[in-house]
């Protein structure tokens, strides 16, 4: 796969406005950084390079220096000898292949810790915006009657077919930009909080009765507008869940 890297100065006062600006820029396609250097498979900045352009351009202490064609190398190869394997509790492994979602991130921990604790057993689960399919395999793994993953990028999606296969755990990964149609007794969602937000409706319409939505990948300033959308569609807030910056909300239909 062909990669371009766009170097990009920034100077932010607080670590979480840093932390915002990256998540923005994975969600526009970028899969790895190193420093000032971000990369991104060069099919995506075809499609997403005057967003990238524009988001530099409107963020206070950001300056996009220059994005230019890599050296034709296996970038997969590279970044995976730089980082092996996961090993995550319950034996659960997991190759990240650049994907967000090795397990060790503060949100994806704070959702492992909650499947940790909660009973799983002969539930209807679905995991929005998989990444590695880190979550669907613990949900998989903790007595999940079927499991659901969904992701936007392909290369998420083969990541979490291969993690699914290297777990021995039979995960149903599907490509999609839309929340699926169906009856789930939980719904993960660990993503961007403008893609939770615009997609609380599709997660009330599926949740069963008294059905859980966690959602997490956001920060404390996100939480009340969160909660306000997801109380407009029915839902109860149960817990918030902090570590760090970052947030956790469990929602009851």
């Amino acid at each position: 796969m062909r990669y371009h890297v766009a170097h990009i100065q920034t100077h932010f006062p607080e670590e979480w406005q840093a932390d915002v600006f990256v998540q923005a820029l994975f969600d526009l396609g970028f899969d790895s950084m190193e420093g000032d250097s971000y990369y991104i498979p060069s099919q995506l900045l075809t499609t997403h390079r005057a967003q990238i352009e524009q988001l530099c351009d409107s963020t206070d202490g950001v300056t996009l220096v220059s994005i230019e064609a890599c050296p034709d190398e296996n970038w997969n190869a590279t970044w995976e000898a730089e980082h092996p394997i996961q090993q995550l509790p319950l034996g659960i492994r997991i190759v990240p292949h650049c994907a967000f979602g090795a397990g060790h991130h503060e949100t994806t921990s704070m959702m492992i810790e909650a499947l940790m604790t909660a009973d799983l057993k002969n539930l209807n689960v679905l995991d929005h915006g998989t990444g590695t399919g880190v979550l669907a395999i613990f949900a998989k793994r903790l007595g999940a009657k079927h499991v659901l993953a969904v992701d936007i990028d392909e290369h998420s999606v083969a990541n979490a077919q291969e993690n699914a296969a290297l777990n021995n755990e039979f995960i149903d990964v599907q490509i999609g930009d839309s929340v699926p149609a169906g009856h789930y007794h939980l719904i993960l969602a660990n993503i961007h909080r403008n893609v939770l937000l615009s997609c609380m409706d599709q997660y009330a319409a599926c949740l069963e009765p008294k059905g859980q939505l966690w959602l997490s990948g956001f920060y404390e300033s996100d939480c009340p507008a969160l909660i306000a959308a997801a109380q407009s569609h029915g839902l109860q807030l149960l817990s918030t869940h902090a570590n760090g910056e970052w947030r956790m909300l469990q929602f009851i239909r």
